[in-house]
C-alpha cells in the first residue's frame, strides 16, 4: 500500500486524500439538494476521477450510487431513471441532452464538465458547461466538507446489461462492519491482487467488475489508474510508463491486444505486470492460451454474477491443466449443477449452475421485482441463468446462457462454443451466434460476423471451418457479415438487437 496513493486518469492525477476531501464537499452539497440516507442517485459519466468522487460522496450520507451505462438513451435510459428512483443525476455535459429528454419530474441534475482526457480519448472538443444546472466543481468549491467521514465506497445498484431483455437493478444490502475485512479478503483473492500493487482499470466503471475493482482499490489504498477509454496500444503504453502491476480486463480486450502486430506488442516493456484478472464474458481457449504464451502465467480468471459476487477462480497453471475452466470454488462458496427437476447432476453433465455465495457477500434484491429474486434461489443457492458442468476435480466450465441455448431438432446447441470456433478464423474481428426460427427444426443457428479491416471471407469459408472443428449440426444456417456488431464496452453482445428482426418477421408473417 502506497504511503500517499493516487488516482490517475490520462494526465489528471489526485491523491486519495484530495479525492476524499472533494467527495466530502460534494456530499454536503448533495445533502443540501435533498439527497439523504438510503436515497439513490445516478451517475451518467464516462471513466474519470470524478466518477470515483461521485461514488465516494454517497458513502458520507449513506446514499446509494447507480452507475449508468452512458450509451443508453431514449426508452432504456428513461426506464432506468424511473425504475431506480434516483433523486439526483450527475451527468457529463455532452450526455446531458439524452438525460434531459427523459428526466423524471422532480429529479435534480448536477452537470459535470467533460475533462480533457475524456474528450481526447473520444475525439471530440470538450463542450462548455450549459449553465442550465448546478455544476459539480461549483458545488465542491462552495461547500464545506460534510462532518461525517467519507468511508469506503458503497456497493451501488448495478443494472444488468439487458442483452436479452429489460435490465434489472440489483440492490445490495449494506456490508456489516464486522464483515468488511473478510469481504475485502475475498475480493483480493478473487481479483488476484495485493494491496501493495498498482492497478489499472480499462473497462467502463458502470459495469459490475471494474466498478467493484475500483471501489476496493480505493478502499485498500492502492495506486489506481483509470483509462477514459480502452485502446489496446494505449494500455501497453500505460503499463510501461506507469509500471502497472495489475490489470482488470475482459476477454474482448485480449483479442484486441493479440491482434496488434508483433512489432507493436514488442515495442513495450511489460515486465512490471504481475497479474491480469479477467471475467464478465467467456474467453475462447485459443485466445487465453496465446495471452499466457505472450505474458507468462500471470493470467487469472474468476466467475460469478453481479448478484453472487466472485464464486470460482483459477490461476494460469490451473487453467493449463484444465483448459476451458473458469475456476474452482474458493473461500466458503459452494457450486452445484442442477437438472430441470432440481436434481444434482454428476460430473461432466451440463445443467443450471447454482451458487451459494460467500457468507459475507451482501444479500440483494431486484428493484421492484422481489418475485424474480425468489425464483432464482433454491435452498440458499442462486442461479443467474448460466449453464455449465463440473469436472471430476470440481472445476467449473461454462456452456452458455440458458436464454441463449438453441434447441434445433431436439438437440441442445451452445452458441458460445460456435462463437469460440469462428473467432479463431483469420480475418474475423467479432462474432455473434444465436438461434433463429426454423420451420423444419424449430430453431437454427445464425452467425453475424464483423471482419477485420481488409479481410475477405465468404459464407463457405466459415461453414468449412466450423465443419472441420465441430459437429455438422453446429454449422450456422445463416451467415451475415456486418460492418460492426452491437457490443458493450464491457465485451457483452447485445444479441437481442440482432435476434429481434428474425423473430419479429416470424410473428408478422
Amino acid at each position: 500500500m502506497s504511503s500517499s496513493p493516487v488516482i490517475r486518469c490520462g494526465v489528471a492525477v489526485r491523491t486519495h486524500a484530495a479525492v476524499r476531501t472533494r467527495a466530502a464537499r460534494l456530499a454536503a452539497a448533495l445533502a443540501q439538494k435533498g439527497l439523504a440516507h438510503g436515497d439513490r442517485y445516478a451517475i451518467v459519466m464516462r471513466n474519470e476521477i470524478a466518477f470515483v468522487e461521485a461514488t465516494l460522496a454517497g458513502a458520507a450520507i449513506g446514499a446509494v450510487p447507480v452507475p449508468v451505462n452512458w450509451h443508453w438513451t431514449g426508452d432504456d435510459l428513461e426506464y432506468l431513471l424511473a425504475d431506480s428512483g434516483s433523486k439526483v443525476v450527475l451527468v457529463h455535459t455532452d450526455l446531458l441532452p439524452a438525460v434531459e429528454a427523459v428526466l423524471p419530474v422532480g429529479v435534480t441534475v448536477v452537470e459535470v464538465a467533460v475533462p480533457p482526457e475524456v474528450a481526447d480519448a473520444y475525439g471530440f472538443p470538450a463542450p462548455q458547461l450549459t449553465g442550465r444546472h448546478p455544476d459539480v466543481e461549483g458545488l465542491i468549491r462552495d461547500s464545506e466538507p460534510i462532518t461525517s467521514p467519507v468511508t469506503d465506497p458503497p456497493l451501488g445498484v448495478i443494472y444488468t446489461s439487458g442483452t436479452t431483455g429489460r435490465p434489472k437493478g440489483i440492490l445490495r444490502q449494506p456490508v456489516a462492519d464486522e464483515n468488511s475485512a473478510r469481504l475485502a479478503d475475498m475480493v483480493v483473492e478473487g481479483f488476484a491482487f495485493d494491496p501493495s500493487m498498482s492497478t489499472l482499470v480499462p473497462a467502463p466503471l458502470y459495469h459490475t467488475a471494474p466498478n467493484t475493482h475500483a471501489v476496493f482499490a480505493v478502499a485498500l489504498g492502492m495506486d489506481l489508474d483509470i483509462m477514459p477509454r480502452f485502446d489496446a496500444e494505449d494500455l501497453l503504453r500505460l503499463v510501461q510508463d506507469r509500471r502497472i502491476e495489475h490489470v482488470q480486463m475482459v476477454p474482448t480486450m485480449f483479442v484486441r491486444l493479440l491482434k496488434l502486430p508483433p512489432h507493436v506488442r514488442n515495442r513495450y516493456d511489460l515486465s512490471s505486470l504481475k497479474s491480469i484478472v479477467h471475467a464478465a464474458a467467456p474467453c475462447p481457449q485459443e485466445v487465453k492460451r496465446a495471452l499466457i504464451d505472450w505474458l507468462g502465467p500471470i493470467v487469472h480468471e474468476y466467475y460469478g454474477g453481479s448478484e453472487t459476487g466472485a464464486a470460482v477462480a483459477c490461476t494460469s497453471e490451473e487453467w493449463l491443466h484444465h483448459p476451458g475452466t473458469v475456476g474452482r470454488p474458493f473461500g466458503d462458496v459452494d457450486v452445484k449443477i442442477l437438472g430441470d427437476a432440481g436434481e444434482e447432476l454428476p460430473a461432466g453433465v451440463v445443467g443450471d449452475i447454482y451458487i451459494k455465495p460467500f457468507t459475507v457477500w451482501p444479500d440483494f434484491t431486484y428493484l421492484g421485482n422481489d418475485a424474480k429474486r425468489r425464483d432464482m434461489e433454491r435452498d440458499g443457492f442462486l442461479s443467474v441463468g448460466d449453464l455449465g458442468y463440473l469436472d471430476a476435480d470440481g472445476y467449473l466450465y461454462l456452456s452458455d446462457r440458458r436464454n441463449d441455448m438453441v434447441i434445433s431438432g431436439g438437440v441442445n446447441i451452445y452458441p458460445a462454443e460456435v462463437e469460440a470456433c469462428i473467432i479463431g478464423i483469420d480475418g474475423v474481428h467479432d462474432v455473434a451466434v444465436f438461434g433463429i426460427p426454423d420451420q423444419e427444426f424449430g430453431e437454427a443457428l445464425a452467425a453475424h460476423i464483423e471482419l477485420a479491416p481488409g479481410a475477405t471471407l465468404g459464407d463457405e469459408d466459415v461453414r468449412a471451418h466450423v465443419g472441420r472443428h465441430l459437429a455438422k449440426y453446429k454449422i450456422p444456417k445463416v451467415i451475415v457479415f456486418d460492418e460492426t456488431l452491437p457490443r458493450e464496452d464491457t465485451g457483452k453482445l447485445f444479441k437481442r438487437r440482432l435476434k429481434e428482426p428474425y423473430w419479429k418477421a416470424r410473428v408478422d408473417a
